[in-house]
């Protein structure tokens, strides 16, 4: 089968294209996917230039995201048949083949069924984005009908899907964005007011909106001066969420002035540390996200696609850290 390898760690152009044999069915719960398309994430590019977990080594085959249909089942996978189409986050991380690929193997407890409003490419840039953003928004901050949430980055990978996903729930949505482009697509996408932050004062347009209280939930994708900023912005009592590491040297003294509660998401720790009930929450999340495209209330922006071929030239545009929506890889 095609697929596309990480040869060694370093720049996009260790992304090679070879010939591997097909995977095959080992265990009696899995199937056997014929991949469409895999969507490319942030945290492709970052193990392709630092290094693939669990102790792994190049060579490897990247990408979590994958979307396509089902064409071989072990005895004792119950909730699938061949010709079925199913998308999942699973793979990628060093210690099972990703989505970079003509074909994969996973159990099928890791595999929903793809919403059928939805094309292989649209279903193959979801299921990564969605769960975090659900995670974060619900899990984490328990944002609530009639909040107002502050997203950052809000025409990014997660951030134009938790705009969505904000709105389904009822909550008031605040967001920031740096171009026009993605100015216009928080606004059309939900967002009552996005603010540039490159030509206005963020905090006081945050205060200017919250009669000078502040959000009581702020979803922060950026990084660290973004989430020391964003202290400045909550209400007191509020729940501030980060998906990345907020840096050293932190001052959390107004944090615990106001009472704050700080909360971290990464919806890869159920892949990373083996959460069988974790992972089964991800598929709920699948499942809910699903009703929800299917509905009309939620739908994936396509930035970009890419050929498998061109997997390097999808990282070069992910690392520019300017992409609305998400890209993908049609297989």
């Amino acid at each position: 089968m095609r697929a596309i390898q990480m040869s060694a760690v370093g720049a996009p152009d260790v992304l090679q294209s070879v010939d591997l044999p097909e995977p095959r069915i080992e265990r009696p719960t899995q199937l056997k996917v014929r991949l469409r398309a895999a969507g490319v994430n942030p945290i492709d590019t970052k193990i392709r230039a630092r290094g693939l977990f669990h102790g792994a080594e190049p060579p490897a085959v990247l990408g979590c995201d994958g979307a396509g249909e089902v064409v071989e089942t072990g005895p004792g996978v119950t909730r699938f048949r061949p010709g079925e189409r199913v998308w999942f986050c699973h793979g990628g991380l060093g210690r099972e083949q990703g989505n970079y690929a003509e074909y994969t193997v996973i159990e099928q407890a890791e595999a929903e069924a793809m919403p059928e409003t939805l094309d292989f490419v649209q279903a193959a840039a979801c299921p990564l984005v969605l769960i975090t953003a659900w995670e974060a928004l619900f899990d984490q901050a328990r944002l609530q009908a009639g909040e107002t949430v502050l997203i950052h980055a809000a025409a990014g990978g997660v951030g134009h899907v938790a705009v969505q996903l904000a709105r389904a729930r009822g909550a008031r949505v605040l967001a920031t964005a740096g171009t026009p482009e993605s100015i216009e697509l928080a606004g059309a996408l939900g967002a009552e007011q996005v603010i540039d932050y490159r030509q206005e004062d963020v905090q006081a347009r945050v205060m200017a909106l919250t009669g000078g209280r502040g959000v009581p939930v702020c979803l922060d994708s950026v990084g660290p001066r973004v989430f020391r900023d964003s202290i400045g912005l909550m209400a007191p009592y509020g729940r501030l969420v980060t998906l990345l590491d907020p840096g050293g040297d932190l001052d959390l003294s107004q944090a615990r002035s106001k009472n704050l509660q700080i909360a971290f998401t990464l919806m890869l720790t159920p892949m990373l540390q083996d959460l069988a009930e974790a992972r089964a929450h991800q598929g709920d999340i699948l499942r809910e996200c699903a009703a929800l495209i299917d509905d009309g209330r939620l739908t994936p922006h396509i930035a970009r696609t890419l050929p498998l071929a061109q997997a390097a030239e999808a990282h070069r545009l992910i690392e520019t850290g300017h992409t609305h929506g998400k890209i993908v890889l049609e297989i």
